[in-house]
């Protein structure tokens, strides 16, 4: 399984961008996909999770902003990002899984990861 991120750059402050996870050796389309970041200095973080059904949750710091969506037909997951803040600057990390509602923000919960794209928001 590979877990391919990317979208990843500098944007100021009320910016937008766009991640993608490509996904090989892996269906997107029958499995939740996640996508965490991780802050210099800090814990690892689940920021948005989708179901195989299609519904959807966030953490409450990015709910209303972030959109996790997926393209069956390209096996690629996407995390659209609008008024970004500076709080949002981390890496972000896509992994795939169907863990139990409870814990999809935990990290523990999946075993596949990305390499992580760098999201940096400065002015």
């Amino acid at each position: 399984v590979q877990l391919q991120a990317s979208g990843g750059g500098l944007v100021q402050p009320g910016g937008s961008l766009r991640l993608s996870c490509a996904a090989s050796g892996v269906s997107l389309s029958p499995t939740g996909v996640s996508w965490f970041r991780q802050a210099p200095g800090k814990e690892r973080e689940g920021v948005a999770h989708r179901r195989s059904s299609g519904q959807t949750w966030y953490a409450d710091s990015v709910k209303g902003r972030f959109t996790v969506s997926r393209d069956n037909a390209l096996n690629t997951a996407y995390l659209e990002m609008n008024r970004l803040e500076v709080d949002d600057t981390a890496t972000y990390y896509c992994t795939v899984g169907r863990p139990i509602l409870s814990s999809w923000r935990d990290p523990r919960s999946y075993t596949y990861w990305g390499q992580g794209t760098l999201v940096t928001v400065s002015s």
